[in-house]
């Protein structure tokens, strides 16, 4: 809308500098004709040609000139302003002027036409001050000693020089602009972004350069983040693996020493042992499949009923809900709920969700699951009625090694894997995990792309 709106006045604007420039222009050539050598040519032109046919030719050339000048500027200032910088994709559907071809050719004919001005005006301010000033004597000896000619010629090259690098200064300073952004990510400042100006080669070699920093700033982020995330990992396990193999050392060497007063505490330590052991094992198990699930383990998909594998998942959990004094209830108002699965992987899923929402939800009595189906997508919500869990855990709950409880004893909960694996497994299905605590309710949901989406 911004290139309509501006149309009008590109178009207005032109005109009027066309009328200026030809005013301006009859005047100086009415000027020129009565003085020697421009009298005799101007003289031929308007008597052969005539003066109305040549103004209409002149004056349509210098509209044009001007309406282009004006148009590219209007495209790089007001889209500009307009948001922030340039809108290259519409400036393209002029790139056949937007080149660097083009903008040398013009900046070349721009430093002609402006040295040939210059130089006339030149002879005609020296044939004025010569006819009417005292430094008429200095310029007739100029001339005879010297010569117009060579005196015209040396003021032409070096004007035609200086008015070239004035021309062409833009490109030039883009030329640095892209230099200095060169260097600034060559020192490591790869958040730098090279400006967008226009829409030539240099713009577009700008623009790749953007992109390719960016996809290389990228890269680099997620390299940090994957060093700092093994080192986390390997952090976590040393903690989680030391603690119960040290108990089992410790155990077995009171064993080892006879350190033991008879059988009972004998039986006592070496229990302590094996359970330790079970938990080391259970840690390490879980390690494993975490590690498999990241690196990509293949699926075996296939249609699986949703609802029919919740209640199947309710009637395993009957002893630890019994054991736990708890009720499980599935709410549904569908009868069946197909997506595409691998049956095995998503039962350690719901098994680690139930699990915890026993664990920890225990004091609410009931377990709500809740299947809901959406548009294109099935919504699981396991709901526990138990504590709340704390606001400033609740980001971090998916995270591995991640325990509410920071004491990372055994008897308070697992391993501090489950829920990390339990997501691992919903994405690798193209679902997603949320949670929500208050002091109502605790409701993990998990939403899956339904294989048959309602229409």
């Amino acid at each position: 809308m911004l290139i309509h709106s501006s149309k009008y006045k590109i178009w207005l604007s032109s005109l009027i500098w066309t009328v200026i420039v030809a005013v301006i222009g009859r005047l100086l050539i009415a000027f020129m004709i009565h003085i020697p050598p421009y009298d005799k040519p101007l003289r031929w032109i308007v008597e052969h040609i005539g003066s109305i046919p040549i103004m209409i030719v002149t004056g349509i050339l210098i509209f044009i000139i001007i309406h282009k000048g004006l148009h590219t500027h209007y495209l790089q200032s007001i889209l500009g302003a307009a948001v922030g910088k340039p809108n290259v994709s519409r400036i393209r559907r002029y790139k056949w002027f937007r080149t660097i071809r083009f903008t040398f050719m013009l900046a070349f004919l721009n430093s002609l036409a402006l040295m040939i001005c210059f130089v006339i005006a030149g002879h005609l301010l020296a044939y004025i001050l010569m006819q009417y000033t005292p430094f008429g004597s200095t310029l007739v000896w100029i001339v005879n000693h010297i010569g117009s000619t060579p005196v015209i010629a040396a003021f032409g090259c070096l004007l035609f020089l200086f008015l070239f690098f004035w021309t062409s200064k833009n490109m030039i300073s883009y030329l640095n602009e892209i230099r200095f952004g060169l260097q600034q990510m060559a020192e490591g400042k790869l958040d730098y972004e090279i400006p967008i100006v226009s829409a030539d080669e240099l713009s577009e070699i700008a623009s790749s350069i953007n992109v390719m920093s960016k996809q290389f700033n990228q890269l680099l982020q997620e390299e940090r983040n994957a060093e700092k995330a093994k080192n986390d990992l390997i952090t976590g396990v040393s903690h989680d693996l030391r603690t119960p193999l040290t108990s089992i050392l410790g155990f077995l060497e009171l064993i080892e020493q006879d350190r033991y007063q008879d059988e009972v505490e004998l039986r006592y330590f070496v229990n302590i042992a094996y359970e330790k052991s079970k938990h080391l094992k259970s840690l390490i198990d879980d390690l494993f499949e975490y590690t498999k699930l990241n690196n990509g383990m293949p699926l075996a998909l296939a249609k699986l009923d949703m609802i029919g594998f919740i209640r199947q998942l309710a009637e395993e959990f009957v002893p630890s809900l019994e054991k736990a004094e708890m009720g499980c209830e599935i709410i549904t108002e569908e009868t069946s709920i197909s997506i595409m699965a691998d049956g095995d992987l998503l039962v350690r899923a719901f098994d680690n969700l139930v699990s915890n929402a026993i664990r920890y939800g225990h004091t609410g009595r009931q377990i709500e699951i809740r299947i809901i189906r959406s548009d294109k997508e099935a919504l699981i919500q396991i709901v526990n009625f138990g504590e709340p869990i704390p606001a400033q855990d609740v980001p971090f709950i998916f995270d591995r090694f991640y325990r509410v409880d920071q004491s990372r004893s055994a008897e308070s909960g697992g391993t501090g894997l489950g829920l990390a694996i339990t997501k691992s497994i919903i994405e690798a299905h193209g679902g997603t995990i949320s949670v929500s605590s208050s002091s109502k309710e605790t409701i993990f949901e998990s939403r899956f792309p339904l294989t048959y989406p309602k229409n």
